[in-house]
């Protein structure tokens, strides 16, 4: 029995680590890429080099030339700059307004309260692209077209972080409010004394889900910032591939600038990411 346990068990490390391979190998082709000039990236495509660095002796102005060049070519710290505001900001705000949200679902009782849970819910269903027209004339008759308040302000609410806050609090222990109360503690301080600094697991998997789901955003950015000073780092990408002459050394090192904050903050957050998955979602 135990045998069969062992062996069960390597067979699972050994298919994760192959997955895990599988998973990695484009990341891996992409940074290796962007150290190599044309030549290497093509002559390469089709053999292991193509996952292996170059020799220091075959790369004409060293490893980070394709960096230096790519910078050089547009204005990537700005575009980088912008999408870190954009979406620090939805972060930022939607932390505090969905987890007020999810608290008050989860613990305050008020009228057609279900009946809300379900239209919140609902809102998941929705194409986020079916409303971009109508919340782009919002967006406009408010003045707020190339700005950042245009780009940030729609995306604050997010139903399913509302959900995941509701879940999260609805297993939060009352004894610790409750004792709060009689020490004389308002509700708005129980919230952000007990709760915020209690609940950092569900904080950090809302904080990881809207970061990538706004950092990889493109349409909405490429809608509402028309102007070349408010481009997130995805639209100034797309018009760096289409620029000619297209430089694929380039197109790779400006593509691993883009992909190292979601690598970042998952790597830092993964530990809180996990915890608060598995404490959401076991009460109804």
């Amino acid at each position: 029995m135990k045998r069969k346990k062992r062996i069960q068990r390597v067979v699972l490390y050994v298919s994760l680590i192959i997955l895990t391979f599988i998973f990695l190998f484009p990341l891996v082709w992409m940074l290796v890429s962007s150290l190599k000039d044309e030549f290497q990236i093509f002559r390469d495509m089709k053999s292991l080099k193509a996952f292996l660095p170059p020799a220091p002796n075959e790369v004409e102005g060293g490893y980070l030339h394709n960096y230096i060049a790519a910078f050089q070519r547009v204005d990537l710290l700005k575009y980088i700059m912008n999408s870190l505001i954009y979406t620090t900001g939805i972060i930022f705000f939607g932390l505090i307004v969905n987890s007020m949200a999810g608290y008050a679902l989860a613990r305050f009782r008020f009228p057609l309260a279900g009946f809300w849970l379900g239209v919140i819910i609902a809102t998941l269903i929705i194409p986020p692209e079916s409303i971009f027209l109508p919340l782009y004339v919002l967006v406009y008759d408010l003045g707020w077209v190339n700005t950042y308040t245009g780009l940030i302000v729609p995306f604050i609410a997010n139903a399913f972080a509302i959900f995941l806050f509701r879940q999260f609090f609805l297993d939060f222990p009352k004894e610790l409010e409750e004792a709060a109360k009689i020490d004389g503690c308002s509700q708005i301080g129980i919230f952000f004394r007990i709760i915020v600094p209690l609940s950092k697991p569900v904080f950090a998997t809302v904080a990881i889900v809207l970061f990538i789901n706004h950092w990889n955003d493109f349409l909405w950015p490429l809608v509402v910032a028309s102007d070349e000073s408010m481009r997130t780092i995805q639209i100034g990408l797309q018009y760096f591939m289409n620029e000619p002459p297209i430089k694929w050394g380039q197109v790779m090192a400006a593509l691993t600038i883009a992909t190292v904050p979601m690598l970042l903050i998952f790597a830092f957050l993964q530990r809180y990411y996990v915890q608060g998955l598995t404490h959401t979602g076991s009460k109804n």
